[in-house]
């Protein structure tokens, strides 16, 4: 029996937006918990029909006025995660281990059906980078307190509202040329948002629980082939340079000192790895919910942002020759 009841924390994301839509047209009512409403409800209130969707404002550390929301909710899904460090307690630490785990302990006080947690793919891996140890610990706790959990291990999420293909393509259109980090060998898995969703809705329509989860999408492609993929896509020719490590370091170290930093040393380690299928666990193929959508031909329904022309450039590349 489907929940009726969601409780949905990090709705406002890409991937929130999305999941509010797939639920509340399948008769779900989900309450969003968002820091500022004022910022964020006017978003959240188009994703579905009226009367599906309550939006709360409080901060997420609040317990006491998050356990009265528990008190109603049939299911919890956490998607709350950062990809770089900031000052005001959000860390690594604090998103992905320490709020995880407060979750998973009032979904199993409160008796929830489930608890769905998005976690990323390759963090076994990764033993180097703080990000990923943050999300393994989170796991960890998440298992001890609600064995009943369901978490779900995405390779890189995309669509036309993500931080991934838009910033790649915003900096391909911008520079002259692309580093390419360890020679743009790193392997990805890329899944598309609606694939996602669909994921966690067959998830939820199908009770499945007590799994972790890989999520991705059906093609297996190289960082220089996603960046040459999204050059054909806008219609630019830029040199793909390697870069040694210890520049490639150096130019991390510089772009984490932007507001919004392309490039972090973290994210640097995370790109030592690659983001595919582990063999370890179950992924949303095995649990019949396969990735239908190719990177190219999503990527290219928004990509004419970035051509020039828009909308109205002329569509020069040919896939077919190419891949």
């Amino acid at each position: 029996m489907k929940p009726k009841n969601c409780l949905i924390f990090g709705g406002s994301g890409q991937i929130g937006r999305h999941l509010i839509r797939k639920l509340t047209q399948n008769n779900i009512k989900v309450t969003i918990v968002t820091r500022s409403i004022h910022q964020k409800s006017y978003i959240i209130k188009t994703q579905g029909n009226a009367g599906y969707i309550d939006i709360v404002e409080t901060n997420i550390y609040e317990e006491e006025k998050i356990r009265t929301l528990f008190e109603k909710a049939d299911l919890c899904i956490n998607l709350v995660g950062i990809l770089y460090e900031k000052r005001r307690g959000n860390t690594f630490y604090n998103i992905h281990t320490l709020f995880p785990s407060i979750l998973s302990k009032l979904s199993k006080e409160y008796k929830l059906k489930n608890f769905i947690h998005l976690s990323a793919l390759g963090i076994n891996e990764a033993i180097d980078s703080n990000y990923a140890k943050s999300k393994l610990e989170g796991e960890k706790n998440i298992i001890k307190n609600f064995p009943l959990a369901t978490i779900l291990r995405p390779s890189v999420v995309y669509s036309v509202d993500d931080n991934f293909t838009t910033n790649f393509m915003t900096l391909l259109n911008r520079l002259p040329f692309f580093p390419l980090y360890y020679f743009g060998k790193t392997k990805f898995t890329p899944i598309h948002c609606t694939d996602l969703t669909d994921t966690i809705y067959h998830i939820i329509s199908n009770n499945i629980n007590s799994k972790i989860i890989e999520c991705v999408g059906p093609e297996v492609i190289t960082f220089k082939e996603i960046l040459q993929r999204l050059l054909i896509l806008i219609d630019k020719k830029r040199f793909l340079v390697p870069f040694p490590f210890l520049l490639a370091k150096v130019s991390a170290k510089t772009f984490q000192l932007f507001p919004n930093p392309p490039l972090t040393e973290d994210q640097l380690k995370l790109l030592k790895y690659d983001n595919i299928l582990s063999g370890k666990y179950k992924n949303n193929f095995d649990i019949g919910s396969p990735s239908k959508r190719y990177f190219n031909n999503e990527v290219k329904k928004y990509a004419y942002m970035w051509r020039e022309g828009g909308q109205f450039s002329s569509e020069k590349y040919n896939f077919k020759e190419k891949y």
